[in-house]
């Protein structure tokens, strides 16, 4: 059978929420199944190439579940929100038909320890502070201020989630092995991310990579 997936143009992270409007037929079937489940939960893996509706899109193969919450019917449509849990690793994509399914393989979540607080503390810092600077060009997800889980664990994942970072920053800190390589990442991508917040790129300039071959 496999574990029902929901490919996404967004990464999920664990311990965070997840909105989302269902209106495609096959997410729709997915959905009416997981409503027959006593624990529904599905997959979400970010799209690596592709679209989110229609299929044929290749997708990463790292994914958080999301353990559904709420279901709200609506004209064709569905509005639902779920939470992020435990991170996995596809195994082996299955047929499509008829909603997206994989055999997945869940990871350990990380593991907390006191010494790291002064981490969580800076990186917390850190990431609100750019948060708020990102918010002055309009655009963010996530206000400045938002609310976060008092215990550390959840709350480290949170940081990563609502740092404004790229999804493919995203997917490096969701890769992560430890948590305090989890909370310097955050840290890192983040001050990187700084000086290109409100400079976007004239139109009709072409951005070369430094670090790319010549062309020669």
């Amino acid at each position: 059978m496999g574990t029902a997936m929901f490919p996404l143009g967004a990464v999920l992270f664990p311990y965070t929420p997840l909105a989302l409007r269902i209106f495609e037929e096959r997410y729709l079937v997915m959905l009416g199944r997981l409503l027959d489940e006593t624990d529904p939960a599905f997959g979400v893996v970010l799209i690596e190439r592709g679209t989110e509706t229609g299929g044929g899109d290749q997708r990463f193969a790292l994914g958080t579940m999301a353990q559904l919450s709420h279901v709200v019917p609506q004209a064709g449509q569905m509005q639902i929100v779920a939470r992020g849990t435990e991170r996995f690793e596809i195994v082996e994509w299955l047929d499509d038909d008829p909603y997206p399914r994989a055999d997945v393989r869940a990871m350990p979540d990380l593991e907390w320890n006191d010494a790291l607080t002064p981490l969580l503390e800076e990186a917390e810092r850190i990431v609100r502070r750019v948060l708020a600077r990102a918010q002055q060009f309009g655009g963010t997800r996530w206000d400045p201020e938002v609310e976060l889980s008092e215990e550390p664990l959840p709350r480290a994942w949170q940081l990563a989630a609502i740092a404004p970072l790229g999804e493919l920053d995203q997917m490096d800190l969701l890769r992560s092995s430890t948590l305090g390589g989890l909370l310097r990442a955050t840290i890192d991508l983040t001050l990187a991310a700084e000086p290109l917040l409100g400079d976007p790129v004239p139109d009709g300039v072409i951005v070369v990579d430094d670090d790319s071959p010549d062309n020669d």
